[in-house]
């Protein structure tokens, strides 16, 4: 019994403040740093992000045929193993002219991918096609097609890739196409026939 009341006694000796206590005035004054660090975080915004005047609700109005049509890398990789035509097959599905876009990105990406998707490549390359100019560095497709909806919203963007697809539809008012069951699909078009 003796021995247990020597312990207790040492366990309250050895009680000390500790290297990250309030009460030391080092650990007072990175508090009060943090303070105004998150005081920083509470002002008011008074910029609101600026809506295109084309939206109504989630209906684009600037979306009009013919229908510029943004191609990405893995919609024609699909294309070709589907065995589609993609002009036709576009319009089958719009029911409107379309006009196909090929970005310098995609151009690229195709070309990097090699032998594998030499069909697609040449297919990309056709002269019947509208080709756009990037000005940017880098060749990665996606960052450049979601960049160039962000800026101007009169595009359909042709895709099959689902991290894309994600993107894309954050952005009020893009539709999206795609290869489904051997026929190009489209998503939210207003406009488009329902079957």
């Amino acid at each position: 019994m003796t021995a247990a009341k020597k312990t207790r006694k040492f366990v309250r000796v050895k009680r000390i403040i500790g290297q990250r206590d309030s009460r030391l005035k080092k650990n007072q004054n990175k508090g009060e740093s943090e303070d105004k660090r998150k005081g920083k975080g509470d002002d008011i915004v008074r910029e609101i992000p600026q809506v295109s005047s084309s939206l109504f609700f989630s209906y684009n109005t600037a979306l009009v045929p013919p229908y510029s049509v943004l191609v990405d890398t893995n919609f024609l990789s699909h294309t070709v193993q589907h065995k589609l035509e993609l002009l036709t097959t576009m319009m089958d599905c719009l029911y409107a002219k379309c006009i196909p876009i090929i970005t310098d990105c995609v151009m690229a990406e195709l070309e990097k991918l090699g032998q594998k998707y030499r069909i697609a490549l040449r297919i990309a390359r056709d002269e019947r096609w509208e080709r756009l100019k990037c000005d940017h560095k880098g060749v990665y497709a996606d960052d450049c097609l979601v960049d160039r909806v962000m800026k101007h919203k009169i595009y359909i963007v042709a895709t099959n890739d689902r991290d894309l697809k994600r993107r894309i539809r954050k952005i009020p008012g893009v539709p999206i196409m795609s290869v489904g069951r051997a026929k190009y699909v489209i998503e939210r078009l207003p406009d488009a026939p329902e079957k």
